[in-house]
């Protein structure tokens, strides 16, 4: 036979593996139609009385648990009916279920049975879900809840995540029933952290107050053991003598030990939340995608320049920070933009300076609107607006809802607007979150949004006639008004949300100073009124920066701060500045900081 023959025949003889891709599904498809059925069942398994038949082979290729039950010699594998012990009924028919289907059904409410009877029966898949689905839904109404549970079962990444944010959020959880509900042990865990965001010590010590008043009669014992963690080289000493005589310090049985420990000088360090300041948040405007963020605090002198390397390309006009002091922004993953035009939502990190993804369903972005990313009572919303060209030409406001608890966008009522007859419309038309509504601003027209309706409501406009090259291009609220502005800051409008009535305040009286179109953007800085503006400049060299004034309200009038904001290539990409309250020790430590 020749060469090329043989060959021909070799292949043609050679033995060949071929996978049927059907067969698992069909498989465990026919097996749940058994089950359905109740046919071939060979056992019984009772739970909480409950009586579930089954099939002893099935539960043994599912569950190390039952296989060692079935095939080890146990009594349990000669029964016909097996009582099992430690297990919620419920959940082992959801257990049940995942077995026959391959589908696992999870929810918070049951989350964690469902975890405690994975673990029993030592179905991984099972467990690394609900862990996963936890660290999801980590949040501030969550976070105890979740970290107990964490730390009974030893799942380090949902405790280690829980434990991140009750520090983050300690002044409001320690006025929950959930933090009283804490072991002493969790107790002297969470309130020895570094992290723990506290203005002064003193929270630390009416914490474990009211933690010890819940139970006092069981907790009074503990309290030596609590008070090490106390750093009191950070107290004043006004504050150490009101400890010691403090009722519970002074009828403890143990207040001689106590009286030591407060006497001890310790070199412990600050908690982060004592080194924060309020900074606005600028971006490097030298390209659409900005990667460097100016942290900075004009009335302190602070600028602090960062420059991020991760995988995110960030849209600066899309950032918002919500009442809890989370920070949000849309942006694109990596170099490449998805082809369904999809934008995914990060999150920045305040202690380790970072951006992460956050755990939030992508935007979809078509390229002919221009987005809004805003907050209302732990809502997010993300607004789009037409646009045509350089031109913003709304009929229509399509907007998203996406609760920060469940994690899911859902579609909210339309907003429909009269079309600008103006052809060149070039600022944006303005989203303001103020109380418990979204306020759309334009020129001639103001509506609300109401969550809880899912309605839009048409208000008073501003009547103020204005040129078009004055067009209304900054809004913010404070308290419980809205305070908006024109291009070359000749006017304040105000607007009252409880009264439906605007104010027309002053702007700069000094106008030819500043540089013409300079679109300003306000902020809110120390409770304050603050705005940056640009000035008029003969040459590049004249100005290092944007001025900034800020708005005297008993005065009636804007002063000059007579500060500049370093680098002019710095700008607040959105018709108002983000404002944060910021760690300083963690943003010195990957920074860039310019003390003026």
């Amino acid at each position: 036979m020749a060469a090329a023959d043989q060959n021909r025949h070799d292949s043609a003889v050679r033995p060949r593996s071929y996978q049927d891709e059907s067969y698992q599904h069909g498989f465990l498809g026919a097996v749940s139609d058994l089950q359905k059925a109740g046919v071939l069942q060979d056992v019984v398994l009772e739970v909480e009385g409950r009586r579930f038949p089954c099939h002893r082979l099935v539960l043994s290729a599912a569950s190390p648990y039952f296989r060692a039950m079935f095939t080890s010699g146990m009594a349990e594998s000669r029964q016909k009916t097996v009582v099992l012990q430690d297990l919620d009924a419920d959940m082992f028919c959801e257990i049940l279920s995942y077995i026959y289907s391959g589908t696992l059904h999870v929810s918070l409410d049951k989350v964690q049975p469902l975890y405690q009877a994975a673990d029993l029966l030592q179905l991984d898949y099972v467990r690394d879900t609900c862990s996963s689905y936890m660290a999801m839904n980590v949040e501030r109404s969550t976070c105890v809840d979740l970290y107990k549970f964490a730390d009974v079962f030893s799942i380090d990444s949902v405790r280690n995540q829980c434990l991140q944010c009750i520090c983050r959020h300690f002044s409001k959880i320690v006025s929950s029933e959930e933090f009283c509900s804490l072991s002493v042990n969790q107790l002297t865990e969470i309130i020895s952290h570094d992290e723990l965001d506290v203005k002064e010590e003193t929270a630390v010590w009416e914490a474990v107050v009211r933690w010890v008043q819940h139970c006092k009669k069981d907790r009074l014992r503990h309290l030596p053991s609590i008070l090490p963690h106390i750093r009191f080289n950070l107290l004043t000493p006004y504050n150490m003598v009101a400890i010691l005589d403090h009722p519970l310090v002074k009828k403890n049985p143990g207040r001689s030990a106590i009286r030591n420990v407060v006497k001890e000088t310790s070199n412990l360090k600050k908690r982060v939340g004592m080194d924060t300041l309020e900074m606005a948040v600028l971006f490097n405007e030298t390209g659409i995608y900005s990667k460097e963020i100016l942290f900075t605090n004009p009335r302190e002198g602070k600028y602090i320049s960062c420059s991020y390397t991760q995988d995110f390309r960030l849209l600066p006009w899309t950032v918002t920070v919500t009442s809890d002091n989370s920070i949000y922004i849309l942006g694109y993953i990596s170099e490449l933009k998805s082809l369904d035009h999809q934008l995914f939502v990060l999150e920045y990190s305040h202690t380790g300076n970072v951006w992460e993804r956050a755990s939030i369903p992508p935007v979809q972005w078509p390229d002919d609107r221009v987005g809004y990313l805003v907050e209302v009572d732990r809502i997010l919303y993300c607004l789009l607006v037409e646009r045509s060209g350089s031109n913003y030409t709304p009929t229509s406001v399509e907007m998203s809802s996406c609760s920060l608890h469940t994690k899911q966008w859902q579609e909210c009522s339309p907003l429909h607007v009269q079309a600008d007859q103006e052809v060149n419309v070039v600022f944006r038309p303005l989203v303001v979150p103020c109380g418990s509504h979204l306020y759309f601003l334009r020129n001639a027209e103001l509506h609300r949004y109401d969550p809880i309706q899912d309605r839009w409501h048409k208000l008073t406009p501003l009547r103020l006639k204005l040129d078009r090259e004055l067009e209304v291009c900054s809004a913010i609220s404070m308290g419980t008004e809205i305070f908006c502005t024109d291009t070359e800051f000749t006017k304040t409008m105000v607007y009252d949300t409880e009264s439906d009535c605007w104010q027309v305040l002053p702007g700069w009286p000094n106008s030819e100073d500043l540089a013409p179109n300079n679109e300003p953007k306000l902020f809110v800085l120390d409770n304050q009124l603050h705005v940056w503006v640009e000035p008029y400049r003969i040459s590049t060299d004249d100005a290092e920066g944007k001025l900034i004034f800020v708005y005297d309200r008993s005065a009636g009038a804007w002063k000059d701060l007579e500060v500049t904001v370093p680098l002019h290539v710095y700008a607040a990409c959105q018709t108002m500045c983000p404002v944060a309250r910021m760690y300083l020790p963690c943003l010195n430590a990957h920074g860039i900081s310019e003390d003026m």
